[in-house]
Order: structure tokens, then C-alpha cells, then sequence
């Protein structure tokens, strides 16, 4: 799986956890800036 396909992917996990659960929303949006900023840093490495 390419880098660039992770991040749809998260993002629409983290949208579906949103609409079960909206109390886990502050948690939900830091895990998934902390994902893309990971993938983002990973694609410019070049890795």
C-alpha cells in the first residue's frame, strides 16, 4: 500500500468514529493529525 492511499483511508475511519462515538472527537482529530503529519514527513524523506 502506497503512503498516499493512507490518509483517505484514515480519514474516513476517523469520520465514521466521529459519527458513533462524538465524545471521542478531540482524540479522533489528534491521532489523525499526528498520522498525516507522519505520512506527509515519510513522503518527503522519500521512504
Amino acid at each position: 500500500m502506497s503512503y498516499p492511499m493512507i490518509t483517505p483511508i484514515v480519514a474516513l475511519v476517523a469520520g465514521i468514529l466521529i459519527l458513533v462515538r462524538p465524545s471521542l472527537l478531540n482524540y479522533i482529530v489528534a491521532i489523525y493529525l499526528i498520522i498525516v503529519g507522519i505520512v506527509g514527513l515519510l513522503n518527503i524523506a522519500g521512504v
